[in-house]
């Protein structure tokens, strides 16, 4: 008998270290990050620990390896072919350190090991190589050749692969049926506003846009974001699992503004609570490197503002995979 449950609540994180980002920033600009990822994964599995929290890692396939020897063994044999190089990850591979002793910022298969050990979260893949999905010059072949990549290497740690995460929110609604083909049963899209249409390349591009999704962030422009649970879409064998919200990390001039930011969340929250919804919040670890115990701080009233709606409403915590089968 199916479990009666008034909405669900769903956290995705892109676990990506510097594959997320060499394109636009070297490792020195974004160090203290990066480098206090090994610190936020463990302080993210306590906390969910301590509220029971269920957690979807969408993990790029380059972290799973255990030094660079496994990593050039397990890149796929055709590779994307981006229009503009810089794109592209294997161009960086000469740069980058021999195994996660030496390396913390491209290698992380310990921390995915510690994630796997406590038998609860789900992980799932953001691809092989951070592929680009919308990005001229890729193909659907060479897509597919990096998913192959993602799913083997996650598959040596006794992984098996249910949901995706496409980078930078890019979904490629023709390559969605290559991951229904090879076990996939899930993606997180995005939200149903204009502003955060990631398809239409020249409006994402737009500083008035990114202002707009800044401001939605502490102020209610766009609505809550939450989603009928019985009219997830499901296209080509692969169900919807939208995005409500991205939980910006503190900023320090922004301050003043924090309790609105977590204002925001919570009332979205106690929407989906009260009308069978779906909230789905999303960050990435690296996010929390800096300023970690403010931003912790948030997350943490966060989760307790989710446990008493769970106690009021059976507002339910699920990873994506579980959604899937759920609904």
């Amino acid at each position: 008998m199916r479990e009666v449950s008034n909405g669900y609540f769903v956290i995705s994180l892109d676990f990506e270290l510097h594959w997320g980002i060499f394109d636009k920033r070297c490792v020195a600009e974004y160090k203290e990050n990066l480098e206090n990822v090994k610190l936020v994964i463990p302080k993210l599995l306590e906390l969910a620990e301590k509220h029971d929290i269920k957690l979807t890692f969408a993990t790029v396939g380059l972290l799973f390896a255990k030094n660079k020897a496994e990593l050039l063994n397990n890149n796929p044999k055709l590779l994307p072919g981006y229009s503009k190089p810089r794109f592209s990850p294997y161009n960086q591979l000469d740069t980058i350190g021999n195994s996660e002793l030496d390396d913390e910022f491209h290698y992380a298969s310990s921390l995915i090991d510690s994630i796997i050990e406590t038998n609860k979260h789900e992980i799932g893949t953001h691809t092989y190589s951070h592929y680009y999905c919308l990005e001229d010059g890729q193909t659907i072949d060479q897509f597919e050749a990096d998913l192959i990549a993602a799913i083997a290497c996650a598959a040596k740690k006794g992984i098996s692969i249910k949901s995706i995460v496409f980078p930078r929110n890019q979904v490629n609604k023709a390559y969605l049926e290559v991951c229904s083909k090879h076990g996939i049963t899930s993606f997180r899209g995005i939200e149903k506003h204009r502003i955060y249409n990631t398809e239409d390349r020249n409006l994402n591009k737009k500083q008035s846009i990114r202002a707009l999704r800044l401001i939605d962030s502490y102020v209610n422009i766009t609505g809550y974001n939450t989603y009928p649970i019985n009219n997830l879409n499901t296209i080509k064998g692969i169900t919807n699992i939208p995005s409500s919200s991205f939980l910006r990390p503190y900023s320090k001039s922004l301050s003043a503004l924090e309790p609105l930011k977590i204002a925001r969340v919570k009332k979205a929250m106690t929407h989906a609570a009260k009308h069978n919804e779906l909230f789905h919040l999303w960050w990435h670890p690296h996010n929390f490197g800096k300023h970690m115990d403010e931003n912790f701080k948030g997350l943490e009233a966060i989760l307790k503002h989710y446990i008493h709606l769970n106690n009021k409403f059976r507002f339910k915590n699920v990873t994506m995979e579980e959604l899937v089968s759920l609904v």
